[in-house]
């Protein structure tokens, strides 16, 4: 029994001998306090010549022996450190419910009928927008010596974005003085303008 505590010992000394050498940079040589002749692992006393020195990975005790200080460290067992390969999965944001807009009101040019008259040609053009009139023209008016008078105060009365044909809404217009047949032929043809677009 006691030979074996005393190869255990000695044993023990020259793993940790070694260990510390090893893992000290820069010594190559043998540790100061051993003689130049001692061998590293000798016979601890007592212990029997004959059987073969103890391998340093077998240990009669059952301890672990001490690990390197060069040895790698493996990591603890269960931790991964790479990322799993699997697919992303990614949740949609619920979408918010789609309002409808209202339909925005389209501009629309809608052309009444030629009308004739004893003085000439009328015919008009109405601009609607939604269920608005918002301009008035006329396309032809009758023209020469005094119808030209005439037709001009036709022209300024109704046309335009400012006309009474815009302001009233409506076909019903005040007839302009000295121009009856003209303003009669306007009011005809815009009247079936009005029809188409409304």
């Amino acid at each position: 029994m006691r030979r074996a505590l005393l190869a255990i010992t000695g044993l023990a000394a020259s793993t940790t001998a070694l260990v510390v050498l090893k893992g000290s940079p820069g010594v190559t040589q043998a540790a100061p306090d051993l003689a130049a002749g001692q061998p590293v692992n000798p016979t601890p006393q007592g212990a029997d010549p004959g059987r073969a020195p103890a391998a340093p990975g077998d240990d009669p005790a059952g301890a672990t022996p001490s690990q390197s200080a060069d040895a790698p460290v493996s990591p603890k067992p269960g931790k991964t450190t790479a990322r799993p390969s699997g697919t992303r999965t990614t949740t949609k944001a619920p979408t918010a419910p789609r309002t409808t807009k209202a339909p925005q009101p389209t501009t629309r040019r809608i052309t009444g009928p030629g009308v004739d008259n004893e003085y000439g040609y009328v015919q008009v053009q109405i601009v609607v927008s939604g269920n608005r009139i918002i301009d008035a023209t006329t396309l032809s008016l009758p023209s020469g010596g005094e119808s030209d008078i005439h037709s001009g105060d036709v022209r300024d009365a109704y046309n335009g974005t400012g006309g009474e044909v815009v302001r009233k809404q409506s076909a019903n217009l005040n007839t302009v003085s000295g121009a009856t047949e003209t303003s009669n032929s306007y009011k005809q043809s815009l009247r079936a303008a009005i029809e188409q677009a409304f």
